[in-house]
């Protein structure tokens, strides 16, 4: 099946595995399977999964082996990591499991980077990360696990240290981002790049503009390569869009109030739980979101795409009722598909 498209860029799937309220884990982790069978059958390029800890509302916390569950269970989707949080784990036991899993599944493992904790402080103290050292090793970091997934040079002694599975697998490397560091350092490495419009947006447009300027080529990529993120909730009508979309609205409150937990059920209006200046920090964090039925979404993708020229769309749907869930990826594929 050839890639789904929306006019020229392809689109793709970012799931934080939402433990819904009145839900578990477990049946989260079924749902991201069943999502990307799903995403699979409607010719979604990527599944992308992201690593997050101490999160009561999230299950993809050991993102890897996540990962494997969903590329065992699928057949030609590319999955991977958007992304893995580099500074919380050693280089070389990023390169082994990202190495095992392209192993396993050859062409179809993506490893997306990024600097943040995924977490609060006191989970990074447990996760025995300390932010400032580490942060300042991103960048060495990365070209670290760039070697050790290269293919060894001819004539030359093996290294002392060697990821083994992981040697030779050349597994895609992104740098992720929510600011202009990430795409200084992508532009740098010559690396394809994923900016997380759909919670940070402020620095969309002058993060892409800076990558696409400064972008070196490399052994990688010889022409930038850009992909954005997007809340996409679609259903048969405006009205019943919207009130899914408090699932995320509420969520995204909790956590700002201190209070993050299960992803909430809807509600038919977000004005009955937030007060007016959190209904502008949610229009302003969540800006980068198209809610509605069909014609809707495909103004909404469509003027996103404009916008941003990207390369690629990834797209999440924090949606509490699975079905429905299934349903505004559907959506978005037949929107997609005319």
């Amino acid at each position: 099946m050839s890639d789904l498209r929306c006019a020229a860029a392809p689109l793709s799937i970012l799931d934080l595995a939402p433990i819904c309220a009145g839900g578990s884990a477990a049946q989260s982790l079924a749902n991201t399977l069943d999502l990307a069978r799903h995403a699979e059958r409607l010719g979604y390029r990527r599944y992308w999964l992201a690593e997050h800890h101490n999160m009561p509302g999230i299950a993809s916390a050991a993102t890897s082996v996540v990962i494997g569950h969903v590329a065992a269970g699928t057949r030609t989707i590319r999955v991977g990591a958007g992304g893995i949080m580099l500074p919380n784990h050693a280089p070389l036991v990023i390169a082994e499991q990202f190495g095992t899993l392209a192993t396993l599944h050859p062409n179809r493992i993506d490893l997306g980077l990024g600097r943040a904790p995924g977490t609060d402080q006191r989970t990074m103290v447990a996760l025995r990360r300390h932010l400032a050292g580490d942060v300042d090793r991103f960048p060495q970091d990365v070209l670290e696990l760039q070697a050790y997934f290269a293919v060894p040079e001819s004539g030359t002694a093996p290294a002392p240290v060697r990821a083994i599975p992981g040697e030779g697998t050349r597994v895609p490397i992104w740098i992720l981002g929510s600011s202009l560091y990430g795409a200084q350092l992508a532009a740098a490495l010559g690396l394809p790049f994923a900016f997380a419009s759909h919670f940070a947006p402020v620095e969309l447009d002058d993060a892409l503009a800076l990558y696409r300027h400064r972008f070196k080529p490399s052994a990688t990529l010889a022409q930038p390569y850009a992909m954005a993120a997007l809340n996409v909730f679609a259903a048969a009508s405006d009205d019943e869009a919207r009130r899914l979309f408090t699932s995320l609205q509420q969520a995204f409150l909790n956590l700002r109030r201190g209070a993050p937990g299960r992803l909430p059920a809807p509600i038919e209006d977000i004005g009955m739980v937030a007060t007016m200046p959190e209904k502008a920090v949610l229009e302003q964090s969540l800006s980068c979101s198209v809610v509605g039925a069909a014609d809707t979404v495909r103004k909404g993708v469509a003027d996103f795409l404009a916008r941003t020229q990207a390369d690629e769309i990834i797209v999440t749907a924090m949606i509490h009722d699975h079905a429905a869930r299934l349903r505004s990826f559907e959506i978005l594929a037949e929107v997609a598909a005319t």
